[in-house]
């Protein structure tokens, strides 16, 4: 009888679809566990079999089609990783030389640069018309087409940069491994690499690999960047880049700081940030006596410019999705509709890439912190009625508090931090955050055109740098202000199970 009151709601079914999905992919990411693709086929020819079979019978056929979201679901785990017989991990623990492009934005760190390579071609010596002449095989090679990515460490310098053609030899290849509690197999697979290329000699032998607008996108990316540094000194050069487009160098003792105070979201290109920015930034065009509708496109419009900026990975656009379903949630004034908008939002991230499901916690972030904003916040904004609305102050409040709620067992199981200064932090800095990224854009682009009034603005947003810095600092001096503290993956269960009852129950109670 309760199975046929809930296949009867269309959006139940949906809901209860999507979940089998990603039930699906999280029973194997978190098992990791990989299964003949037979045995896949055989499954999905299983349930559309039922499926048809029992057409008329409704639980059954509910159940039939539950099952066939679940194998789909196992499905795309599975051919996530590499089919092919010339994807380069099927040399893992040979050595070879190979060329490729730099297919991602170099990841620049204090030891050196990381570069992930798309390999197309293998070159090889082992033709026997040479025999083992190293002179005549210095002078040909044979060609090989080969594709898959590689993950190379090499030195600051000399730097390369997206869409250079590189020719990589004496690369021995390995296998990643997970490196004590942390996945790093995974890690590397959420962006389809699958072998670690080391100990190789690097050599440029062209340009203009990848995508042209991806590369025009990181070029204007690199001149924001040089803007920044004319327009601030360091920290907060970094500090301004990293409200932009999420860059995490130069901050130094900054980063810790964040840290300890629970802060390091505003640096960071996530849908908890730009979730939280949206809301804002909404409630203030709002209270300036703009239309919602108008004001809706107006944040839309900064989002998207926002992401082009921070150079569209597929985890900044992740994240900006987030932030414009919670626009949408607003726009729509919070039905349930969101609901079954933000699951589809979820399948639909995860068929792109199963691995973020369980394995990237920007994605978990991003996921949880929309659903806060969206289901949270609506339940407790009647504990801060008193808080005088101006300025967005009595939303700011709401949005950091749900945010803040609905990740903390998240962060507690995967980062084993708790700060006990972050609510007070964030309600006291998060309210100036969209202003300083407003006057450090116009500053960027003022620089281009009127270098004086460029450093008018840019000495404005510093005042709003220091502002949020001073505080930053005597919070983090707290003995109190964090504790090493890491729960349990069924600790997580359980207080998300308490968050989950309490929302369905006000919401129960409100109907």
């Amino acid at each position: 009888m309760m199975l046929s009151r809930i296949v009867t709601s269309k959006s139940k079914r949906f809901l209860i679809y999507c979940s089998g999905f990603l039930f699906g992919v999280a029973t194997c990411s978190i098992l990791d566990i990989q299964i003949d693709l037979l045995y896949v086929y055989i499954g999905i020819f299983a349930a559309i079999f039922f499926f048809i079979i029992f057409w008329k019978q409704h639980s059954l056929r509910f159940l039939s089609f539950f099952f066939l979201a679940c194998i789909l679901g196992i499905l795309r785990y599975q051919i996530a990783f590499p089919l092919s017989s010339y994807d380069v991990s099927r040399y893992n623990g040979k050595e070879m030389e190979l060329v490729g492009y730099v297919s991602a934005e170099p990841d620049v760190r204090m030891d050196g640069v990381r570069y992930i390579v798309a390999v197309d071609k293998q070159l090889t010596t082992n033709n026997p018309a040479f025999g083992r002449d190293p002179v005549q095989a210095k002078h040909w090679r044979d060609k090989q087409n080969i594709s898959g990515r590689v993950y190379v460490k090499s030195g600051l310098y000399p730097r390369y940069s997206y869409g250079d053609r590189l020719q990589l030899v004496g690369c021995q290849l390995e296998a990643p491994e997970p490196v004590e509690d942390f996945a790093y197999d995974k890690y590397l697979a959420r962006y389809s690499v699958f072998s670690i290329c080391s100990g190789a000699k690097i050599e440029k032998i062209g340009i203009d690999g990848g995508n042209a607008l991806f590369r025009g996108i990181l070029w204007l990316k690199e001149a924001v960047a040089g803007r920044i540094n004319t327009l601030w000194h360091e920290p907060y050069a970094s500090f301004m880049a990293g409200l932009l487009y999420g860059y995490r160098g130069g901050l130094g003792q900054l980063n810790e700081l964040f840290s300890r105070t629970g802060v390091t979201h505003i640096v960071a290109i996530s849908g908890y940030n730009i979730t939280l920015i949206a809301t804002l930034l909404i409630t203030f065009c709002i209270s300036l006596a703009i239309p919602r509708k108008k004001a809706f496109w107006i944040v839309v419009f900064g989002i998207i410019v926002f992401l082009i900026f921070a150079g569209l990975s597929a985890s900044v656009v992740r994240a900006g999705i987030m932030g414009i379903l919670v626009l949408i949630a607003k726009q729509m004034g919070r039905t349930s509709r969101i609901g079954n908008v933000l699951m589809f939002t979820a399948v639909i991230m995860t068929l792109q890439n199963p691995f973020v499901l369980i394995y990237d916690a920007g994605f978990q972030l991003s996921f949880l912190s929309t659903v806060g904003l969206v289901y949270l916040s609506p339940k407790i904004e009647t504990w801060f009625s008193c808080v005088p609305k101006v300025l967005g102050l009595q939303e700011s409040i709401v949005a950091t508090l749900s945010a803040t709620i609905i990740t903390l067992p998240l962060i507690l199981f995967q980062f084993g931090r708790l700060s006990l200064v972050s609510l007070p932090v964030n309600m006291i800095i998060l309210w100036i955050i969209p202003f300083i990224m407003m006057i450090g854009f116009f500053a960027v682009v003022v620089s281009m055109l009127f270098l004086p009034l460029a450093h008018i603005l840019s000495w404005i947003a510093w005042g709003g740098m220091m502002y949020i810095v001073n505080i930053v600092r005597w919070f983090a001096t707290l003995s109190f202000a964090a504790v090493d503290m890491r729960v349990p993956v069924w600790g997580m269960v359980c207080m998300y199970i308490v968050l989950a009852w309490f929302i369905l129950r006000k919401k129960s109670s409100t109907t």
